[in-house]
């Protein structure tokens, strides 16, 4: 008599198995629970430590299904061959730190840029975004978040009209030189809403939020009012004030990370990039 196996349920329809993956030091995973996306740091007895972009740690547990690799539920289970932390190197075990981007963030290698949210974050010029780009492209291309430049602030409310912030599709505005009583900061205080977040920091343009260590000056020249800032930066320093956008991309090409700008711009375009991923 022919036998026939118990289990009558379709092959399609069977759960697919689900990939054991080592949780080696580095490997960027996200746990679906509580949305907290790190890099293992450390795998010890039944849990895992992440880091995630800003240095905080979360300790999970070692459970089955219990993380998102690039989108995928995985097993994270202790590397092979591993003792007390997984995060020794050598002799010296020292803990194997992952690498950052240029932001300081946990660098995710392989990753897909994801799709662009509706949300968006402004800039005032192309300066201001070729900065952010060059500092937080890694970052944001992961989050989805585009970033486009305004030239100028002073058609800021009816660009914010037009684009209709809402609780899917956030507006994050970074302003130069926004000052108490300023016009910027008057622009500031009309377009901002629940929706709508408009920052900046004290510098008169994006040049200054440059570190003058990192281009071998002292300080940023003081330019009299009236006086176009950029032209009056070149000459004081003896730079060719003929062509300041070729200034510029020797002032960028100085910069290789967030320790060489201002910490002024640096939480205000981490505020930024909060605001318009957050949930």
């Amino acid at each position: 008599m022919r036998q026939y196996s118990a289990d009558l349920t379709p092959p399609w329809k069977k759960p697919k198995p689900v990939p054991e993956v080592p949780a080696e030091p580095g490997l960027v995973v996200e746990e679906p629970g509580t949305g907290f996306c790190g890099a293992v740091i450390r795998c010890e007895a039944g849990t895992v430590t992440l880091e995630d972009r800003f240095g905080k740690h979360r300790v999970f547990p070692l459970e089955p299904r219990g993380f998102l690799l690039e989108g995928r539920v995985v097993t994270l289970v202790k590397p092979s061959g591993a003792s007390g932390a997984s995060g020794a190197s050598g002799a010296s075990g020292a803990s194997v730190r992952p690498s950052r981007t240029a932001s300081g963030s946990v660098a995710v290698p392989g990753a897909r840029a994801r799709v662009a949210r509706a949300g968006r974050i402004y800039v005032e010029g192309r300066h201001d975004a070729e900065l952010v780009e060059k500092v937080w492209g890694d970052d944001l291309r992961i989050e989805g978040v585009v970033v486009e430049y305004l030239e100028g602030v002073d058609d800021l409310p009816s660009i914010v009209a037009e684009f209709a912030p809402g609780p899917d599709a956030r507006l994050g505005v970074l302003v130069d030189h926004l000052l108490p009583g300023t016009k910027e900061w008057r622009i500031a205080q009309e377009v901002t809403s629940e929706h709508a977040l408009v920052v900046g920091h004290p510098y008169i343009d994006i040049w200054e939020a440059v570190k003058p260590s990192s281009l071998g000056i002292e300080a940023w020249p003081r330019v009299p009012r009236g006086q176009d800032w950029k032209t009056g930066v070149c000459r004081a320093l003896g730079w060719p004030s003929e062509n300041t956008g070729a200034v510029w991309q020797a002032i960028l090409k100085r910069v290789g990370s967030y320790k060489d700008l201002e910490p002024e711009l640096l939480g205000r375009v981490e505020e930024l990039i909060d605001f318009v991923t957050a949930p």
